[in-house]
């Protein structure tokens, strides 16, 4: 196969800027997760073809962690999940307090007025 100079020079340069880790490093582990609407697998890919996840493509690669991830992934999941649901619980409990509020103070300056 022959490439083109221009090519492999954009190649190089890609393949220069291109950053790998496993897992989440230091300075990415305490963002804001974020989810790209316009790469997502349902609006990108069409429905028959065929895809694979990048932990598989390692696994068939050789690659002997892919268990290790998975029951990492599901601690993960677990804890997310009762993050979402005491804050949930929190968000709740604190609209309900603001509307009992509300209307007390409401109450409280219709008495004054002699309603």
């Amino acid at each position: 196969m022959v490439y083109s100079t221009k090519k492999t020079f954009r190649l190089i340069i890609f393949l220069d800027k291109l950053k790998i880790f496993e897992g989440i490093p230091a300075p990415y582990d305490t963002r804001k997760r974020q989810v790209v609407p316009s790469a997502l697998k349902v609006i990108r890919l069409k429905n028959f073809r065929k895809f694979c996840s990048l932990g598989d493509l390692c696994h068939e690669a050789g690659w002997k962690h892919q268990s290790v991830v998975e029951k990492l992934e599901a601690k993960r999941k677990e804890r997310s999940h009762k993050f979402y649901e005491k804050k949930h619980n929190t968000q709740v409990k604190r609209a309900a307090a603001l509307k009992t509020a509300e209307f007390k103070t409401l109450r409280e300056k219709l008495a004054t007025l002699g309603h």
